[in-house]
């Protein structure tokens, strides 16, 4: 049980650790400050385990879930620093719009977990696109460098240790098997910190200044803040990821042979979104399921809840020790942005694996799908697209995940669900004519 606990902890290692490094470093934190923050969300991930897996009264769907926080809220948080004037503010604006969004999710699970035909394939598919889509940046910031205003900033030291970094996970994805190519990411980021030694890129600062046990304080960075703009983005993500929860758990119950039905989708909600209402107290971000755990049950065929309840211990027992979470702090940027290439890669392609699925032999799917990421893709190529708009608009509009779900959900209402319908007719492209066109005659 402990080695199978294990497993799960290091197929989502890497997931749990990227948000807070992103979010963190965008606020400016030090280093220390950097390895409390990760140390707090392995902490609140073991919770946010537990509270799934074992559950309580209507709370928890009880399947082999392992939770943790979601990469969905990674550009609307950063979204949220830059707009944020004191970036000492930042943390606890993010906190309170977490809160706030989590006991809406709670109050929401039961009425969601019926309204789940109106997020089918064709629009949680281009939301997970999007994510992916937009953390990629992150991935190129880091491999050029830990200081964009250094002189060495994308200096072929750096841009060659990352490509190293990206060669080394591919390898060990192509010629291992089983538990090494599970943890060939966290294989990656090792292989290529140990490369960066003899380069005088590694630090070990870090690890001499944390202390071997230590409690995530709550409220350490600052008590809650309530901002509107922030809590509506996050409203926004907490939606997006009770969706993929919501699939998550649909899947699940088919690996295990327990169909999830909506009493189990929703107590699973419950679960989420009570996790994501208390992470901010001990300095955490929203919590949702890891869609790569689903994928480890299923290979594995260990299917037992305990069995990743115990890697929920095991996410407690990091979190309680600061010097085990200093050492992807260690981790040079460069290395970071390798292994991000396939990391933030692979969210993608889960996405564009959920739109094939989603019927993109039907026009209106089409429409949707380029409609929704050419809305979310404006933010990361043209950042200053919507600089004419009031700030607090902009934390809701900067952000594409966002932008593209409101968008991808609200043409999927006008497309599939209002008036008549015109998916009868299959076409190969969006501006093909569909059967109302052609037959009107020629003139």
């Amino acid at each position: 049980m402990a080695a199978s606990g294990l497993q799960h902890v290091a197929a989502m290692y890497a997931g749990v650790v990227a948000p807070p490094l992103i979010v963190g470093a965008a606020a400016g934190l030090s280093g220390s400050e950097l390895t409390f923050l990760t140390a707090a969300c392995l902490f609140t991930a073991g919770l946010a385990t537990f509270l799934q897996t074992l559950g309580f009264w209507k709370i928890g769907a009880r399947l082999p879930f392992v939770n943790g926080v979601t990469f969905a809220g990674v550009a609307p948080m950063t979204a949220i620093v830059a707009s944020t004037k004191d970036r000492s503010d930042a943390l606890p604006v993010i906190f309170g719009a977490v809160v706030v969004a989590g006991v809406l999710g709670f109050v929401a699970a039961p009425f969601f977990s019926k309204a789940v035909r109106f997020f089918p394939p064709v629009v949680t598919g281009s939301v997970i696109t999007l994510i992916g889509v937009s953390l990629l940046p992150v991935a190129f910031g880091w491999a050029q460098g830990p200081d964009p205003a250094a002189h060495d900033y994308g200096s072929p030291t750096f841009l060659g240790l990352a490509g190293a970094t990206l060669v080394i996970v591919l390898l060990l994805r192509r010629f291992t098997r089983g538990f090494v190519k599970q943890i060939a990411v966290l294989l990656g980021l090792v292989a290529g910190t140990l490369v960066a030694i003899p380069l005088g890129i590694t630090d070990f600062t870090p690890v001499a200044d944390a202390d071997v046990v230590g409690f995530p304080v709550p409220f350490h960075f600052g008590a809650p803040q309530f901002q509107l703009a922030a809590i509506l983005s996050m409203c926004v993500v907490m939606v997006v990821s009770m969706t993929e929860s919501t699939a998550d758990m649909l899947a699940l119950g088919e690996i295990v042979e327990r169909p999830a039905d909506e009493r189990t989708i929703a107590a699973g909600l419950r679960a989420d979104t009570l996790g994501s209402a208390l992470s901010p107290l001990f300095n955490g971000f929203m919590c949702s399921a890891f869609a790569q755990n689903i994928g480890l049950v299923a290979m594995t065929r260990v299917r037992s809840r305990y069995v990743v309840a115990t890697g929920g211990g095991f996410l407690v027992l990091m979190g309680l020790c600061p010097m085990a979470a200093s050492l992807i702090a260690v981790v040079p940027r460069p290395v970071l942005g390798g292994a991000g290439v396939v990391l933030f890669g692979s969210v993608a392609a889960s996405g564009i694996q959920t739109l094939v699925r989603a019927g993109l032999d039907k026009d209106n799917n089409v429409l949707i799908v380029a409609v929704s990421l050419a809305v979310g893709i404006i933010p990361i190529t043209a950042p200053d697209f919507y600089h004419a708009f009031p700030q607090t608009a902009r934390i809701v509009l900067d952000s594409g995940i966002s932008t593209g779900c409101v968008t991808a959900v609200l043409l999927n209402l006008v497309f599939n669900h209002g008036g008549r319908r015109r998916d009868a007719g299959e076409v190969t492209h969006p501006m093909e004519a569909g059967e109302d066109l052609k037959a009107v005659p020629a003139h």
